[in-house]
């Protein structure tokens, strides 16, 4: 069921993106050689319970999975790049890392994910993590009111392509507002023009993620991280926008 929120509503999913970026800024300043994913995985479970929110994640159990899902983060390195399970594994130097998160916070939830190199980067994650960013941008520039789901597909796909980079269509980007998931899926490649007229109160989760040299995907050990079936790099960025009279408001900002 499609809902769309009033201003109220955006505002309480505001608050709750707030703090969905102040946990992703901290993780990320605790991101370094030689940190355990655990010990991020703890520091987040730690601020979720000092502000009070809920975890979108924490026993989360679709189709998809070896659910349930018992951690407040997904946190997927190198060839991972979606529902990375935290586990024992020290950050290395170069690693990339994917941190997504969402979050409940009086009712109304906020989701969104960041990729980062830990230590010494090199020139080719960190055109991978760019090209996550602008196809991200673009998708939020496309978002309006008039337009078609399928603009922010396509404005998302666009960037894929002038970077070369293969797109992967069976995980995208979707509504959200009371619960982490609703309609409507979006997915990071498409036709400009087609789907779903955009209005405002229409609240969706954009987040472009690629893997450098396929849109295949293969699962883990674990039944839940998601990787490139090449091994080769990923990066996935993500916000939570609100359709407005004008330009898309983005909810899960960084704080300035």
């Amino acid at each position: 069921m499609l809902e769309l929120k009033t201003p109220r509503e955006v505002d309480a999913m505001r608050i709750t993106g707030g703090f969905v970026a102040e946990v992703l800024d901290d993780l990320q300043a605790r991101a370094r050689v030689g940190t355990n994913l655990l010990d991020l995985e703890q520091r987040a479970r730690d601020m979720v319970a000092e502000r009070g929110a809920v975890s979108c994640y924490w026993d989360y159990a679709p189709s998809f999975g070896r659910g349930p899902f018992r951690n407040v983060i997904c946190l997927s390195v190198n060839d991972a790049v979606l529902h990375g399970l935290p586990h024992d594994y020290t950050l290395r130097d170069g690693d990339l890392l994917s941190m997504d998160m969402a979050v409940s916070i009086d009712g109304w939830v906020a989701d969104a994910a960041r990729s980062i190199i830990v230590g010494t980067p090199r020139a080719q994650d960190q055109r991978l993590i760019e090209a996550t960013e602008r196809a991200l941008a673009a998708g939020i520039a496309a978002a309006r009111p008039g337009g078609r789901l399928g603009d922010v597909s396509a404005a998302i796909g666009a960037v894929a392509a002038q970077y070369g980079y293969p797109v992967n269509t069976d995980f995208g980007g979707h509504g959200l507002g009371r619960t982490m998931h609703e309609d409507p899926h979006v997915p990071n490649f498409g036709r400009a023009g087609r789907g779903l007229k955009l209005r405002p109160g229409l609240t969706l989760a954009l987040e472009p993620w690629f893997a450098s040299g396929t849109d295949k995907i293969v699962y883990g050990p674990d039944g839940w991280t998601i990787r490139s079936a090449d091994g080769s790099r990923t990066a996935h960025s993500e916000h939570t926008i609100a359709i407005t009279d004008g330009d898309a408001l983005v909810l899960t900002r960084r704080a300035a």
